[in-house]
């Protein structure tokens, strides 16, 4: 026997039409709510509930920690108690789930754990009836007229309503309260109250879900709707196509007797629908969409400026019924095919003609048949005097309107086309990037730059286009002449010019460049410690030159004269500047000296006695910069000093010898 418990669930799944596992997630959370607020628990501490599927009952499970002592019941547990609840394993300080189920819950924990279902509950359902209506934007429900607000109405939908606003209901339907109509789900918005659901009766898809339900060859895809034009309430056109050999499209629509048609009409309170046969050729397919009206010719003008327009002959007979009360088959017919609607009578489109016969494009042999225009004339004169007007002689103005009219809006189609192909390749020149420019980068006058917009030259591209095409497209628009022309190219070539200068100006300084920057200013202080630490040495060297001589360094003669050659030939000599040359050079900036090339060592064998003083590098390049020389006199037989001094005006320069 079943639990009054379960009994309860299984009615609340049923009635609100909820899953399962959405009724238990919200009675777990009413459960935990009520356990927190019967025994006034953290929202930290961790509350599990668990339901038995089988017979309803409800286990709460409460974390809490191992102790000796309890001081809380409600955070900790003794050991024994947690090895009873399965935890053999368990340790002090450890966190367990213990059962905690309460017997009963207080009265104020009942009505926080039954508001919290409530709740729970309303949200799942209020979720499931989005999922389920938002899934079913167009398609059509059956509804109930439950009350008229204002100007809206309210549908009830079964668990839920629905809005039809007064822009979406049919002028002349009249609605009361229980009656039962079909309506088309426009739109379904999500709310905190709910879905929203907008509906409509005078959508064009309206009357195509209803021929896709009457109508099986729709359904099963054998007929395609091509287009659908509606006046709500008033008249309907259907274009429909066979998809499948030997299937009549407009006979499956109708119906034996027009049983399937008449269902339609019925539920649209007496709208009448006219079904025709679409066709690939625009000419017979706006011929049709003018039905019951009969028509001579359709010419079509295909104007890359102005759109398209079919001019449309008929019969004067035929006039009335081709436009229809105040207009509607006309209009019909326009939003069915797409194409602007030029309805005119054959005897206004001859009169026309016959005033058009100098036209280069009017057919010749037309224009040597002087008989066939005056028979012309004479019809149209029998129409203005109010005779009657026989077979023959509307055969004989259809003639005229074929030669005259129809060859003019022929050779007018001609230059469209020819049009457009140059608008592709003038296109196709304009850089794919200007198309997003702004047409406010060239910085055009005011009065210019309103009127190209108004022309709808609104991007760079766009004016590029247009002078790419001629100079004539340019002087066509409104308002703009020559002065704006010169104005527009100068601002254009302008723009151009910045353009090219942004791509070949200097670059930023990159990261690399950054590293290197200091480097560079390192290089440039150390060549100037360079300049400054030689005149340094220039003033030392003078210095020295005008104090006691060298002292001459005792070694032997043959080791002392092989590093002295090597010396001699391994640095190169320095002449030494006076005082006024030091002090000119330490005012006037030096210029920047290139780095000699290191010359290449040479290698001279050494004997294996070592001299008695040791020089070292620096001190030999030191010395040799100052001009002395270490040479072996055969005369004296012994090692002199050789020092190169400067002339002056009263010698030339000259060797001395120091002994």
């Amino acid at each position: 026997m079943k639990s009054e418990f379960l009994l309860a669930f299984n009615e609340i799944c049923e009635s609100r039409g909820l899953p399962r596992e959405e009724v238990i997630e919200a009675l777990k959370t009413a459960l935990v709510s009520a356990y927190r607020r019967d025994n006034q628990v953290s929202n930290l501490q961790n509350i599990v509930v668990e339901i038995d599927p089988r017979t309803g009952d409800p286990t709460i499970l409460a974390e809490k920690e191992i102790v000796d002592d309890v001081l809380d019941h409600r955070t900790e547990v003794t050991m024994e108690e947690a090895r009873r609840n399965g935890h053999a394993t368990a340790e002090y300080g450890d966190v367990v789930m213990i059962d905690s189920t309460t017997v009963a819950f207080g009265r104020i924990a009942a009505q926080t754990a039954k508001q919290v279902l409530l709740q729970r509950v309303r949200e799942a359902e209020r979720e499931q009836l989005y999922e389920d209506f938002s899934g079913r934007e167009g398609e059509l429900v059956n509804g109930t007229v439950q009350s008229i607000s204002g100007q809206n109405l309210t549908i009830g939908l079964g668990r839920t309503e629905a809005i039809l606003p007064k822009s979406q209901q049919v002028p002349r339907e009249r609605y009361r309260p229980h009656d039962k109509i079909r309506v088309y789900v426009l739109e379904v918005r999500r709310t905190n109250r709910g879905p929203q659901i907008f509906v409509s009766r005078n959508h064009r898809n309206l009357l195509r879900r209803l021929l896709e339900l009457e109508v099986p060859e729709i359904y099963n895809g054998q007929v395609e709707i091509k287009s659908i034009a509606r006046e709500a309430g008033q008249r309907s056109k259907v274009a429909v196509q066979a998809l499948q050999p030997g299937v009549d499209p407009v006979g499956a629509c109708v119906g034996m007797r027009g049983v399937r048609i008449q269902s339609i009409v019925r539920e649209l309170n007496d709208e009448k629908i006219d079904v025709i046969e679409w066709d690939n050729d625009q000419r017979i397919f706006i011929a049709k969409a003018l039905s019951p009206a009969r028509v001579s010719h359709v010419f079509l003008d295909d104007d890359p400026h102005e759109g398209k327009t079919a001019v449309v002959i008929v019969p004067d007979d035929q006039l009335s019924l081709a436009i229809g009360r105040e207009g509607q088959n006309a209009r019909l017919a326009a939003k069915l095919t797409g194409w602007r609607i030029d309805i005119k009578s054959l005897t206004e489109a001859a009169g026309e003609s016959l005033q058009n016969l100098d036209h280069p494009a009017v057919d010749k042999h037309l224009r040597a048949n002087p008989e066939l225009i005056e028979k012309a004339h004479a019809v149209l004169a029998k129409k203005e005097a109010g005779r009657p007007i026989t077979s023959e002689d509307y055969h004989i103005l259809d003639r005229v309107v074929g030669g005259v009219e129809g060859r003019i809006i022929a050779e007018r189609a001609v230059e469209h086309e020819d049009w457009r192909k140059k608008r592709a390749v003038a296109r196709r020149a304009v850089p794919d990037n200007e198309w997003q420019v702004p047409l406010d980068a060239l910085d055009l006058p005011g009065r210019i730059h309103n009127l190209l917009l108004d022309n709808n030259v609104e991007t760079v591209g766009d004016l590029l286009l247009v002078l790419e095409m001629g100079d004539h497209v340019f002087l066509n628009f409104k308002g703009l002449g020559d002065a704006a022309l010169e104005t527009a190219k100068e601002h254009l070539s302008r723009y151009e010019k910045s353009k090219a200068a942004a791509k070949t100006a200097v670059p930023e300084p990159t990261v690399a460049d950054e590293a290197e920057a200091p480097v560079a200013a390192a290089e440039e202080v150390a060549a100037a410690e360079v300049v400054a630490e030689s005149a340094e040495e220039a003033a030392e060297l003078m210095a020295e030159a005008m104090a006691e001589p060298s002292v001459v360094v005792e070694e032997p003669v043959a080791d002392v004269a092989v590093a002295d050659v090597a010396v001699a030939e391994g640095v190169a000599e320095e002449a030494v500047p006076s005082l006024e040359d030091l002090s000119h050079s330490l005012v006037q900036p030096q210029p920047a000296v290139e780095p000699k090339k290191k010359q290449p060592a040479i290698q001279v064998a050494r004997p294996a006695a070592p001299l008695e003083e040791v020089v070292d590098d620096k001190k030999k390049s030191k010395k040799a910069r100052k001009g002395k020389e270490l040479i072996f006199d055969e005369d004296a037989g012994e090692v002199v000093t050789k020092r190169k001094r400067k002339g002056s005006r009263s010698r030339d320069e000259w060797d001395e010898f120091d002994y």
